[in-house]
C-alpha cells in the first residue's frame, strides 16, 4: 500500500482507472515539474504515444529530508580513504516495473489491455502470470493478449530451396516454440539482459538490472513472468526461422514454484541460470527432478563456470558464464535452441493457457460475442455479407451509383430524374424488405441489453472472434492473389523476347490470368469483414426505413434506436464511419441521425474537427492512434477505407483554455491507393480531399518521405481542395507533414525542403487555378500559411527494420511536439457545434455530388447565420423606421401649427441621432458577442455602411416630405385668410340676429327655422364673388391629353371601348403590339414575319412586360408628386404623364430590333391613367370638401375632434403596425419567411388569376398580400387589440388636453387671445390644432366657464372617438399596412433570369450573389420549346444538374446550363444549386392550373413537354410541406 499511496494510487484497487481517464486532452508535464503523483498519468500517456522510454521516467522525490546525496570534502590527498561521507536516501526511486505492475494492477480490464497492446507495440515483455499483490493468486490475463497481432516470415528449406511463407495471426492462435528462462537462487548478473540479446539486442525488450531508473528494491516483479516473441523478416541475419515465444520468470524460481511449474509444463525449452552447479544444494535438485529427464531441451547457466557449452547428453547443455563475453554465451545459447528447433519439438499457444481472473461482464460478453459468431460460422466467410448484411454490397453501391444520377442528367431530364428517383426508392424497398437477418436482430439485441461494460466486452470479443474466423481466409486470398500477380510478371517478361505470334498467344493467356486476379480481388472484397461492417449495416437500415417514412419498430430490435446506440459508442470512444470506403458515399440520413443523438447527450457541444490526408500507407492512423490514444485500424496492406470520425475530449484543466469541448478526429483512406479492385480514381481521390478539407478546421496534410512524385501526386489533390474552400469561403488551416526524413534536426537541408515544398505549392496553385477557374498565384492566396511553422519533419517510425524494432522515440518527440502545435493554434478557433458539424456534412457531400463543386456549394451554416443576421438587420431599421415616425408626427405637428416653417437635414439628423448610436451599439455588440462572430464578422463593415446610408435616405426622405407639407400650408395661406373674414362675417351677423331676437324670444323651432334661413342668405351673399370649384370630367381630359401626343381621336375611341388596356400588365404574349420596320431588309421581314406567325422571344416578352410595369410605376409616383388634394386637379396632369409615357417608349424602341404599334403605346397611356384614376378622383374631391365654404364653416366646430381623431388612429396605425410586425408569423423574421406566407396564400385561395398577377409583378402583388392580410387582421383578431389601442391614445391625449386647459385658465392674466395661444401652444406637440381667430371674442372673459364647456365636449369627444371603427385607419397619413410594405418591401427584387422568382434577400442592395429557395416551373416565364408550343417543365434547379444547354438572350450561342454563369449577365450573378427535391410546390400548381396555363399561355404540355405522371400524385398537404422545407 505504501507504493500505491505514493503513486496516489490507494483508492484504485477497487475504483479501476479507466482508458476513458487517460484519453481525454491533458496539459504536458516537463520533466522538472514531474512529480510521484503525476507519474501514472505522464507513464500512460508516454505509452499511448508509443514512446518506449516511458518506462523509464522518474520523479522528483517527494520526501525532501535528505537534499545532498554526497558531501563536500577538502583533501590534497586524492587516493586517502574516505568512510561514511556517502548519505543514503531513506526513500529510494520508484522501481520503473513496480510503476508498470501498479497501474497494470489498478486498471479495468479495458486499460489493462490497452496498455499491453502499446506495450507490445513498444516490443517490451508483456505480464503473463501475475500474482495478486494482495491475495498472492495467479492470474494469466490472457483477456490483454487478445488485439495484438504478430506478423513474421518463415522460411523452411524445400528440394534444397527455401522457401518464405508470411503468416500474420493473433498471438493468441500462434502455437511457437517457448523458451523459458528462469533463475534458481540469486546470480551477480542479470539474467534478463542475457536473454534480450536473444531477441534484440539493441532493444531491452526485458527490463534489468543495467537499465536507467533501476534499484535492488522492488516490490511487485517478483513473481511475475513476461513474454515476448522473437518475429522473423525473412533474411539471412534472423537469429531464428520461425516465431519464438521467451518467457522470463523473475525473481527466485524457488520461491515460485506455482509459476515455475505452469511455465515448465509449457516450455520446449527450459534455460536454468543458477550460481553454481552443485547437486548438493537446492536448485540442483530442482534441475534433476523437473527437468533433467525430460525430453525437452535443458541449459544450464552456470555463472560460476567458464567452460564453453557442455553436451552432456541428449537436449540437455550445460553453459559456462565467468570470465566470457555475453556476446559469445549468446552466440552458443542461439545456436543450441535454433538445432533444437530443427527437430520435432513441442508447441505452445496462449490459448491454452489457463482463463483469466474471472470477470462477469467479460464472461457475459463473450457469451454474447460467440452467440453472434456461431450465425456467422454457418456460412463461409466469402457468404457472411451476401447473407447476413444485404443492405451493403451491392444494393448499396447500386443506390450510390444511382443516387449521382439527377446530378448529371441527360436527354428528357424531368423524366431520366424521376426515374433515377424511383429506382432509388426501389432499392430501399429492397433494402427493407431483407434488413431483419439473424445476424442483425442477434447483434443489435445483444448491444441494446447489455450494460455498458457488457456492451464493451461483447463488441471487443465480436472484433476479436471475427478477425480470427476471417484471417486465415484473407491470408489464403492474398497468397493465391501473390502467386496469380508473379504468374502475370513472367508472362509479361517471357513477351519481351518472342515473335508476334507467340506473343499474342501469350498475350491471350495473360488476358485470362489478370481476370483472374480480379476474381481473386472480388473474394477479397467478400471475404473483408469486421465489426465496421456491421455498423454499416445498421446504418443502412436505417437509412432505408427513414427515407421511406417507416413505422419505428418495437422492442430492442426498433430500427429508430439505432442512431442512439451508436451515438453511446461514439460517446464513449468508438470510431464511427463518416464515409463508405466501398460504395464511396456518405450516408447523411444516417450521420444526421448519429450526431442528433450525440448532442442530445452531451449537448450541443462545440468541436475542433481534425482532418488527415495523405497517401496510402504513410501512417496517418499510426500518428492520429498515437497522438491521441485512438483506435483506428492499423495494418499493412489493405489500410483505412472511407473516413472516419472519433471524438477526444479535452481535460476540465483544459477548457477554460479553448473555445471547445472536443476534437473530433477525422481519418481517411489514403490517396493514391492502389487498391486490388482497382476501383479508385483521381476524381474519388479530389472527392475525398474536398470533403475532409471542408469538414476540417485544420487538416493535417501527410506525406511519406520526400519522394518527388508522391509529393506532386498529393499535392495536387490538396491544393485543388483548398482552393474549392476558398472560394466556397471556408478557412481551414493546414500543416504539412513529412515522415520518415532521415534527419529531422538538419536545420539547413529542412530550410532548403520547405524551400522547395513552397515552390511545389505554388506550382500547383497556378496548376489548379486554371481548372478551378480561380486567380491565385501563390499557396498564400488561398490559405493563411506559414511555411516556417506550418510545415513539420517527423523521424521514421521505427528504430531499425520491422517486425522487431521498437518504435523510434524520436518519432514520439515529433507527435508530441505536433500535438502541441495544433492545440496552440486550435486555441485561436472557435470550433464548430455539433449542429453545425453535421450542416457542414450535408453541405459539402451534396456539393460533391455535382460535378461543379464551387457553384453548387450551399453553405447551410453561412446562410442560416446570415438570415439571422437578416433578421436583426431588419429589427434595426425597424426601429429607426419606428423612430422616424414618431419624430415626422412631433414635426408635422408642429408645421400644422405654424411652429415651424422650414425643416433641414441638421435637425432631422439631431432628432434621431440619439437613436441611431444605440442601434449601432447594439450592432456592435451583435457582431462582438453573437455564437458565430468569426463568420459573422465578414459582413460587418457591410451592414454598418448599409445602416448609415439607410438613416441617410430615411432623413432625405422625411426632409422632403415635410418640406413639401410646408409648401403646401404657404400655398394655401391666400385661402385661409378668406376663410377667416367669412367667419368673422358670419359670426358678426349671427351676434346681431341674437340681439334682435333677445327681446322677443320666439320658441326653439321658430328660432332654428329663422337662424338657417339666415344662414343660407348670408352664406350666399359672401360667396356671389366667389367662383365654386369645378367638377372635373377625365374621360374627356383623357382623350384629349392622347391626342396632344399625335394619335387620332377614333383611333383612341375604339381602343378604350375594347377595354383591353385594363390587363396589359398580365398579358402573356405581346405578339399582337409589334410591327415592322418600314426600310427592313427583305431577308429581315421574312424573319419578322416568322416571329410574328409564332410567338415573340421569351426575352422580348419580359422586357415589353417590364417596360409596362417601370412606366405604370413612374406614372404613379409623378402624379402622387402633384397637389391634387390642396389645389385641386389640373388637366395638365394628364399632359404631363401621357408624354413621360411615350417618351418612355420611344427610348425603349430604339433598343428593339422592331417597333411597337401605335395600338400599344395607346394602350399603355390608358393603363396609366386607368392606374391612377382612383386616386386623382379621390384626392380632388378631398380638395372640394376643404375648399368649399359652406362647408369649412360647418367644420369650424370639429377641429378639435378631427385633430384628436387624426392623432389616435396615426399612433395606433404605428403601434397595430410594430404589433404585428413581431406576433404575426407572415410578417415576422426575414424576406424568405414572408415569400413562403405568399405562395401558401397563394395555393389556399387556388385562384390562377392571383398566381399571375403574382408572376408577372411580385412586389406589387407582395403589397397587395400585406394589404389583404392587415385588412383581414384587422376585422379579425387585431378588432379588439385596435379598440384597446384606441382607448389607451384616447386617454392620453384627453389627459394631455385637461391639463394643458387647466394650466391655461389657472395662470392666465390676458385676454382671449392670449389664453388661445397659451392653449394651442401647449398640445400643439400632441395634435394638428389649426388656429382660431379670437377677433369676435374678445367680450369672453369667464375663463373658467369657457375651461368648463371645453372638459364637457371633450368628454363627448372621448366618447365618440372610442367607438371609432378600424377602417377609420385607412384615412390618414399612417396606415399600417403602409408601414409594414415600407419595412417589408424595402429588399431586393431582383429575378432569376431562368425562371422569374425573385431574390429572397432581405437587403436591398446586398453584397454577392442573389439566390432564392423558391425557384418556379417554366411556365412563369413562358418557357417553351422555339418553333413549338411545347411548354417546358424541366425546372432550372434541375437543368442546372444535367447536360442540356440554353442561348441566352435573343442569341444564337450555346452555353451549358452546367456553366450558365458563363452567359454573362444577369446569370453570373445568381447562384442557382442543384436541388432536386425543392419542386413540389410548382408541380402541384402546374397539375392544378393546367388548363388555366395553356390557354393563357397558348401553350401546350404535351409530347417532350408532358407532365410527369408523379406530379399528379402530389398533394396540397405536400407542396404546403414542400414550402416550409424550402425555408428551413
Amino acid at each position: 500500500m505504501a507504493l500505491l499511496s505514493r503513486l496516489h494510487l490507494q483508492d484504485r484497487s477497487e475504483n479501476k482507472l479507466t482508458s476513458a481517464e487517460f484519453l481525454q486532452i491533458k496539459p504536458t508535464l516537463t520533466h522538472e515539474e514531474l512529480s510521484e503523483s503525476d507519474l501514472c498519468s505522464v507513464y500512460l500517456h508516454k505509452l499511448f504515444m508509443l514512446d518506449y522510454r516511458a518506462r523509464y521516467i522518474q520523479a522528483q522525490q517527494e520526501n525532501t529530508n535528505i537534499t545532498n546525496v554526497c558531501m563536500d570534502v577538502e583533501t590534497d590527498d586524492f587516493f586517502a580513504p574516505v568512510e561514511n561521507l556517502s548519505i543514503i536516501s531513506e526513500q529510494t526511486n520508484i522501481h520503473p516495473l513496480d510503476l508498470q505492475m501498479a497501474v497494470f494492477h489498478c486498471s479495468d480490464s479495458f486499460l489493462k489491455q490497452k496498455m499491453v497492446t502499446k506495450l507490445s507495440q513498444c516490443q517490451y515483455a508483456l505480464p503473463l502470470l501475475v500474482p495478486d499483490p494482495f491475495t498472492g493468486d495467479i492470474e494469466c490475463p490472457l483477456w490483454t493478449f487478445r488485439q495484438i497481432q504478430k506478423t513474421w516470415k518463415k522460411s523452411e528449406t524445400k528440394d534444397n530451396e527455401t522457401v518464405m511463407t508470411m503468416k500474420s495471426m493473433s498471438i493468441c492462435k500462434a502455437e511457437t516454440p517457448m523458451v523459458l528462462c528462469f533463475r534458481l537462487g540469486s546470480l551477480s548478473g542479470s539474467k534478463s539482459q542475457l536473454i534480450n540479446t536473444l531477441i534484440n539486442d539493441r532493444h531491452s525488450t526485458f527490463f534489468h538490472r543495467n537499465c536507467p531508473g533501476s534499484s535492488e528494491k522492488r516490490l511487485l516483479l517478483d513473481g511475475v513472468a513476461e513474454i515476448a516473441w522473437y518475429c522473423p523478416s525473412g533474411k539471412p541475419t534472423d537469429s531464428f526461422s520461425d516465431c519464438v515465444a521467451f518467457c522470463n520468470l523473475h525473481g527466485d524460481g524457488l520461491t515460485h514454484h506455482k509459476q515455475l511449474q505452469i511455465l515448465m509444463d509449457k516450455a520446449s525449452v527450459n534455460v536454468v541460470f543458477v550460481k553454481t552447479l552443485d547437486q548438493n544444494n537446492q536448485s540442483s535438485a530442482v534441475i534433476k527432478h523437473s527437468t533433467f529427464k525430460s525430453p525437452k531441451l535443458l541449459i544450464a547457466v552456470d555463472e560460476n563456470s567458464g567452460n564453453e557449452a557442455i553436451h552432456l547428453r541428449k537436449h540437455k547443455y550445460k553453459v559456462g558464464l565467468k570470465d566470457r563475453s555475453q556476446s559469445d554465451v549468446s552466440k552458443e545459447l542461439r545456436r543450441i535452441i535454433k538445432d533444437f528447433f530443427s527437430g520435432p519439438h513441442k508447441s505452445f499457444k496462449l490459448d491454452s493457457m489457463s482463463v483469466d481472473k474471472h470477470d462477469t461482464s467479460c464472461d457475459k460478453g463473450f457469451s454474447s460475442a460467440e452467440t453472434i459468431m456461431t450465425i456467422i460460422k454457418s456460412v463461409s466467410v466469402s457468404d457472411v455479407k451476401t447473407k447476413f448484411l444485404r443492405c451493403q454490397g451491392q444494393l448499396w453501391h447500386n443506390w450510390s451509383k444511382i443516387n449521382k444520377e439527377p446530378y448529371h442528367l441527360k436527354g428528357n431530364i424531368e423524366e431520366e430524374k424521376f426515374k433515377s428517383l424511383n429506382e432509388c426508392k426501389k432499392l430501399r424497398e429492397y433494402q427493407v424488405k431483407v434488413s431483419s437477418s439473424e445476424l442483425m436482430r442477434s447483434f443489435i439485441l445483444h448491444l441494446s441489453s447489455l450494460c455498458q461494460t457488457e456492451r464493451e466486452h461483447f463488441l471487443k470479443w465480436t472484433q476479436i472472434l471475427l478477425d480470427d474466423y476471417v484471417t486465415d481466409r484473407l491470408s489464403e486470398i492474398l497468397e493465391s492473389y501473390n502467386q496469380k500477380w508473379l504468374e502475370v510478371l513472367d508472362l509479361k517478361k517471357k513477351s519481351e523476347d518472342l515473335d508476334q505470334k507467340k506473343r499474342t498467344d501469350i498475350f491471350k493467356e495473360l488476358k485470362s490470368k489478370q481476370y483472374k486476379l480480379a476474381d481473386i480481388s472480388q473474394d477479397l472484397q467478400s471475404a473483408t469483414c469486421g465489426l465496421e461492417h456491421i455498423f454499416r449495416e445498421m446504418a443502412q437500415i436505417y437509412e432505408a426505413h427513414k427515407s421511406l417514412d417507416k413505422p419505428p419498430g418495437q422492442g430492442p430490435t426498433d430500427w429508430s434506436k439505432y442512431p442512439e446506440l451508436a451515438a453511446e459508442l461514439m460517446i464513449s470512444g468508438h470510431p464511427m464511419e463518416l464515409m463508405d470506403g466501398d460504395a464511396g458515399h456518405v450516408p447523411l440520413t444516417w450521420i444526421s441521425g448519429l450526431i442528433d443523438q450525440v448532442k442530445q447527450k452531451l449537448g450541443n457541444k462545440k468541436v475542433f474537427v481534425l482532418s488527415v490526408l495523405g497517401i496510402q500507407s504513410s501512417g496517418k492512423s499510426t500518428m492520429l492512434n498515437a497522438m491521441f490514444g485512438l483506435q483506428f485500424a492499423v495494418s499493412a496492406g489493405r489500410c483505412t477505407r472511407g473516413a472516419f470520425m472519433q471524438l477526444v475530449k479535452l481535460s476540465e484543466d483544459m477548457k477554460k483554455e479553448f473555445q471547445w469541448d472536443y476534437i473530433l478526429v477525422v481519418d481517411t483512406e489514403g490517396l493514391r491507393a492502389l487498391e486490388l479492385d482497382g476501383n479508385k480514381t483521381i476524381h474519388h481521390d479530389n472527392e475525398l480531399a474536398t470533403f475532409v478539407v471542408g469538414l476540417g478546421n485544420m487538416t493535417l496534410v501527410n506525406i511519406m518521405g520526400e519522394n518527388p512524385s508522391e509529393m506532386q501526386d498529393v499535392l495536387q489533390i490538396v491544393v485543388q481542395a483548398f482552393m474549392r474552400m476558398k472560394r466556397v469561403r471556408l478557412s481551414p488551416s493546414c500543416v504539412f507533414v513529412h515522415q520518415n526524413v532521415s534527419d529531422v534536426s538538419a536545420t539547413e537541408k529542412n530550410m532548403d525542403g520547405k524551400r522547395k515544398l513552397l515552390e511545389k505549392l505554388d506550382k500547383m496553385v497556378q496548376l489548379a487555378a486554371k481548372e478551378e477557374v480561380c486567380d491565385a498565384e501563390s499557396f498564400s492566396d488561398i490559405i493563411e500559411f506559414d511555411v516556417h511553422k506550418d510545415v513539420k519533419y517527423f523521424a521514421q517510425l521505427w528504430e531499425g527494420s520491422p517486425p522487431m524494432a521498437p518504435p523510434n522515440p524520436g518519432y514520439s518527440e515529433c507527435v508530441q511536439d505536433l500535438k502541441s502545435f495544433i492545440l496552440e493554434k486550435a486555441k485561436k478557433s472557435p470550433g464548430v457545434t455539433l449542429s453545425e458539424f453535421k450542416t457542414k456534412v450535408g453541405d459539402l457531400w451534396n456539393a460533391l455530388l455535382n460535378e461543379n463543386f464551387v457553384f453548387s456549394f450551399k453553405n447551410t451554416l453561412e446562410i442560416a447565420v446570415y438570415r439571422k443576421l437578416e433578421v436583426q438587420y431588419r429589427n434595426w431599421t425597424r426601429a429607426l423606421r419606428s423612430e422616424m415616425l414618431k419624430i415626422e408626427e412631433k414635426l408635422y405637428r408642429r408645421i400644422t401649427n405654424g411652429e415651424l416653417d422650414r425643416v433641414d437635414f441638421r435637425l432631422l439628423h439631431g432628432e434621431v441621432y440619439k437613436k441611431y448610436d444605440e442601434i449601432k451599439d447594439l450592432m456592435s455588440m451583435y457582431f462582438e458577442t453573437e455564437e458565430d462572430k468569426e463568420m459573422l464578422n465578414q459582413w460587418r463593415l457591410q451592414h454598418e455602411v448599409k445602416l448609415k446610408h439607410f438613416l441617410d435616405e430615411l432623413v432625405q426622405g422625411l426632409q422632403k416630405k415635410l418640406n413639401n407639407v410646408i409648401e403646401q400650408k404657404k400655398a394655401s395661406k391666400e385661402v385661409e385668410e378668406k376663410k377667416y373674414v367669412f367667419e368673422n362675417i358670419l359670426l358678426q351677423k349671427s351676434k346681431q340676429l341674437a340681439l334682435k331676437l333677445k327681446d322677443n324670444l320666439p320658441d326653439d323651432q321658430t328660432l332654428r327655422k329663422q337662424f338657417n334661413s339666415d344662414w343660407e342668405t348670408w352664406v350666399s351673399e359672401l360667396t356671389r364673388g366667389l367662383k365654386p370649384p369645378e367638377k372635373i370630367n377625365l374621360e374627356q381630359d383623357q382623350i384629349q391629353a392622347i391626342s396632344e401626343q399625335g394619335f387620332e381621336i377614333d383611333l383612341i375611341t375604339s381602343r378604350k371601348q375594347l377595354q383591353h388596356f385594363k390587363r396589359m400588365s398580365e398579358h402573356g404574349d405581346y405578339t399582337e403590339y409589334v410591327g415592322q420596320k418600314h426600310h427592313a431588309s427583305q431577308w429581315d421581314k421574312v424573319k419578322m414575319a416568322l416571329v410574328l406567325y409564332g410567338h415573340l422571344p421569351h426575352e422580348d416578352k419580359e422586357k415589353i412586360k417590364n417596360l409596362i410595369t417601370d412606366v405604370e410605376k413612374q406614372a404613379s409616383e409623378q402624379i402622387k408628386q402633384r397637389p391634387v388634394a390642396q389645389r385641386g386637379y389640373s388637366s395638365s396632369y394628364l399632359s404631363e404623364m401621357s408624354f413621360s409615357v411615350i417618351s418612355s417608349i420611344t427610348e425603349f424602341e430604339s433598343q428593339l430590333k422592331y417597333p411597337l404599334k401605335k395600338e400599344f403605346k395607346v394602350d399603355l397611356i390608358l393603363f396609366v391613367f386607368y392606374r391612377t384614376q382612383r386616386w386623382i378622383s379621390d384626392s380632388h374631391s378631398q380638395f372640394l370638401k376643404y375648399n368649399d365654404v359652406c362647408t369649412y364653416l360647418e367644420m369650424i366646430c370639429e377641429k378639435l375632434k378631427s385633430s384628436m381623431t387624426e392623432a389616435v388612429c396615426n399612433q395606433t396605425a404605428i403601434d397595430i403596425a410594430g404589433d404585428m410586425r413581431c406576433n404575426v408569423p407572415a410578417f415576422r423574421e426575414t424576406r424568405l419567411n414572408l415569400e413562403k406566407h405568399v405562395l401558401k396564400s397563394l395555393a389556399e385561395k387556388r385562384d390562377f388569376n392571383r398566381y399571375i398577377k403574382y408572376i408577372t409583378d411580385q412586389k406589387t402583388y407582395t403589397e397587395t398580400f400585406i394589404r389583404e392580410e392587415v385588412e383581414t387582421l384587422l376585422r379579425t383578431e387585431y378588432k379588439d387589440k385596435c379598440s384597446s389601442f384606441y382607448k389607451q391614445k384616447i386617454s392620453n391625449i384627453q389627459t394631455q388636453v385637461l391639463h394643458a386647459l387647466h394650466e391655461t385658465t389657472k395662470g392666465n392674466r390676458g385676454d382671449i387671445n392670449m389664453w388661445l395661444q397659451e392653449f394651442t401652444g401647449s398640445i400643439q406637440y400632441k395634435l394638428t390644432f389649426g388656429t382660431i381667430d379670437p377677433q369676435n371674442f374678445t367680450d369672453v372673459k369667464d375663463f373658467d366657464f369657457l375651461k368648463e364647456e371645453i372638459e364637457k365636449d371633450l368628454n363627448s369627444i372621448s366618447d365618440d372617438l372610442s367607438h371609432l371603427s378600424v377602417n377609420k385607419l385607412k384615412w390618414f397619413r399612417q396606415r399600417p399596412d403602409q408601414i409594414l410594405i415600407d419595412q417589408l418591401c424595402n429588399c431586393c427584387w431582383e429575378t432569376c433570369p431562368f425562371c422569374t422568382a425573385v431574390c429572397t434577400n432581405t437587403i436591398k442592395d446586398h453584397e454577392g450573389d442573389h439566390s432564392t429557395p423558391f425557384h418556379r416551373s417554366p411556365f412563369a416565364r413562358d418557357r417553351h420549346y422555339r418553333t413549338s408550343d411545347k411548354e417546358f417543365v424541366t425546372f432550372c434547379t434541375t437543368k442546372v444538374a444535367g447536360d442540356g444547354s440554353f442561348c441566352p438572350g435573343s442569341s444564337n450561342r450555346s452555353v451549358p446550363f452546367k456553366q450558365y454563369r458563363c452567359a454573362g449577365p444577369p446569370y453570373d450573378t445568381w447562384s442557382i444549386v442543384p436541388d432536386l427535391d425543392q419542386e413540389s410546390y410548382w408541380q402541384w400548381v402546374v397539375c392544378t392550373f393546367q388548363t388555366e396555363i395553356e390557354e393563357h399561355y397558348y401553350l401546350k404540355y404535351e409530347g417532350s413537354g408532358a407532365i410527369p405522371i408523379h406530379w399528379r400524385s402530389i398533394t396540397f398537404n405536400q407542396a404546403i410541406r414542400n414550402l416550409e422545407e424550402m425555408c428551413r
